[in-house]
Order: structure tokens, then sequence, then C-alpha cells
């Protein structure tokens, strides 16, 4: 980094790298400059007027998201005139559609609603604009309520620079503008895989997780954060408990190889794990009956049973077959227990065929 490049944010002098954002500068050095459209590692669009800062020398305010950094550029991100505006952005977001945090899935954890409290805003000065398009609730995983929807565009961004999926995008002008998928279609007619990214990227409750809703508020609820079991990628996820119940997944900030990204498996499909005839104890078979069993127990009779079958008709007789839900390390455990502990290398995989 040349230290030559200097930026003044806030009175303090910064040094930035050639094509860095002012947003990109105050972030790496500790300041917050809110956002709602902005989606790191995707283009700047500059949506939703968030993160204005003013410059001096400018005649406007300008979007730090989107706005390059210059050498000896003088910004200030909470001026008088920059929280004014962030101020009216808020009222007119709020009135833009129906925002009742009350009935709303996303209360605490909504950036709009966040803003809001942290700028103040206590009453809305514009008429609240009527709702003109339907819930959409036709399919089994995504809830999408376009009176919510502030048309920050984060969940095209996410779905087309980040997924690749290209599934949505912009659809309509002025005041009939909405989200839409190819055509205008439902989502379950239409291109979209259901990795739910768009879900995770919604800074509203425009777009709400079916299976999930109602299940328990954001501040009920208790992260831990686990590695994904459908696949050997080790995608990183969090798992939202409440009463030692998954009622919810999603992939974990800034965590790799996934950086909180996952597919419809990963994020949908957790409803195993209290499944009501999930095994939750080995079974040993008995006069044709399965009972259960400690785990040292199974584990001793299937060494014996092993044990038997390679004294009596050679390791070779003995195969291993591997499975793509488990990660790619126990996956090694297994064809070295093949190999090491058996004697034999007659070890497949699932994933082969």
């Amino acid at each position: 980094m040349d230290s030559k490049d200097k930026i003044i944010i806030n009175g303090s002098k910064f040094s930035f790298r050639p094509g860095e954002t002012i947003l990109q500068v105050a972030e790496r050095n500790g300041i917050e400059v809110p956002t709602l459209c902005y989606i790191k590692g995707s283009m700047p669009t500059g949506a939703c007027r968030m993160c204005m800062v003013e410059v001096k020398g400018a005649r406007n305010l300008l979007p730090s998201c989107a706005t390059p950094a210059v050498q000896n550029m003088v910004v200030e991100t909470e001026s008088e005139r920059v929280i004014k505006s962030r101020w009216i952005n808020i009222e007119l977001l709020i009135s833009s559609g129906h925002h009742n945090c009350l009935t709303c899935e996303a209360n605490g954890d909504c950036r709009l609603q966040e803003l809001a409290y942290r700028y103040q805003v206590e009453t809305i000065r514009f008429p609240e604009s009527p709702a003109i398009y339907p819930i959409e609730t036709s399919n089994a995983l995504i809830i999408r309520d376009f009176s919510r929807c502030i048309l920050c565009g984060r969940c095209i961004q996410a779905c087309n620079e980040v997924q690749v999926n290209n599934a949505i995008s912009y659809g309509y002008r002025g005041t009939a503008s909405k989200i839409v998928a190819v055509g205008d279609l439902p989502l379950d007619e239409s291109d979209c895989v259901f990795c739910g990214e768009c879900v995770q990227a919604c800074p509203v409750g425009a777009l709400i997780e079916k299976p999930s809703r109602f299940k328990g508020r954001p501040w009920e609820v208790k992260k831990v954060q686990t590695t994904c079991p459908y696949c050997g990628v080790g995608c990183q996820i969090d798992l939202h408990v409440k009463d030692n119940e998954v009622i919810r997944v999603t992939g974990t900030e800034d965590a790799t190889p996934n950086l909180a990204s996952t597919c419809i498996k990963g994020r949908f499909g957790y409803d195993f794990i209290n499944h009501s005839e999930r095994l939750t104890s080995p079974l040993i078979k008995e006069n044709g009956k399965f009972k259960e069993v400690p785990w040292d127990e199974a584990l001793s009779f299937v060494a014996d049973r092993l044990g038997d079958i390679k004294s009596k008709h050679g390791p070779d007789s003995i195969g291993v077959f591997c499975s793509a839900k488990i990660t790619n390390e126990e996956n090694y455990l297994a064809q070295k227990f093949a190999r090491a502990a058996i004697g034999t290398n007659n070890v497949d995989h699932c994933a082969r065929l």
C-alpha cells in the first residue's frame, strides 16, 4: 500500500489501496457506515442511498459504496447533512410498504428496523404505500411478501452474483416495480433452485423461510456453528436452536469455504434432526428383533463380527462404502480404517456412481 495514498475520514487520516471505495476504507478501519443494498464482494449499486457521505468540495452527498477513494479526499460519515439524508431515507423506506414490526417474522433481525432505532425515527411523515401484489406462499420453502420489499436489490445480487443462478431480477417500473422471477412466475414455477441465498441477503421481512415461520424470534434462539452434513465440501452453517430444537439454518458469515452460502439441502434439509422416527441409539438384531444397546456394546459387536469374517474369509471379503454425506476428513478415516485396520483396498464411494 503506497503511503502517499491517504484519505481523511471523520478527521482521521487513513491509507487506501487503488480502486478501494470510501466504504471499504471506512469498514477496514472500524468506521461503520450504514448500508442496506451493499453486499461484500458484489458490484456496488448505490441503490438504497443509505451509505451517503459528505465529501468536501462535492455539491451532493455521494454513495460511499460506489465512490472510489481519492488522494486527500475529506469525508464526513455522520455530519448533520448526512444524518438528515438518512433520516428522510428511512422514513421513505418505511412508508414504502407494510412494515409493521409486531407482525413481521424479521422483527429483531431487520436492518431497516435497526437503522430506524439508531437514527431515532419516531414518526413517519409520509403515507404508507398500498400493497399492489399479493403475498406469494405457493411453494414450500420461501414466502415472498412484496409489501415489505424495499427494492434494495440485495436478493438479486445474491442470486445473480454470489450463487450465479440468475433466477430473479427487477421487473416493471415506477410504483409497480417488484422483484420478479423470469416471466414474473411464482418461484416454484421458475428457474429458482431454492438455495435460500436471497432470503439470507434480505435486510427486511420481504423473504421469509416458510418452515421456520412462527418457530421463534431471533432473541429466543441460540446460534451453534457446525459443519453441513450433506457433502464433503465442509460448508459452515449456523443452527438456530430453541428449546433444544433446530428451527432454522443459515450460512455462517465470513466462514470458509462457503462464506455464508448454502445449497437447498444445507439450508432447508434439517427436519431429520428432530424427526420422531430418527434412530438415536444403536440397534442389534437378536432372534429376529432389534433391541437398543449402548454404543460400546454396538461397536464391540461390529468389531467382533468383522474380525470373524476376516479370519474365515480373508480381508478382501470385506468392503467399505463411503458417503458424500460425511466430511472429507471422515471419508479419509473410513478408507484408512479399510486399508490399515482391515487390510483391504475394497473402498468405494457413492459420488463415483
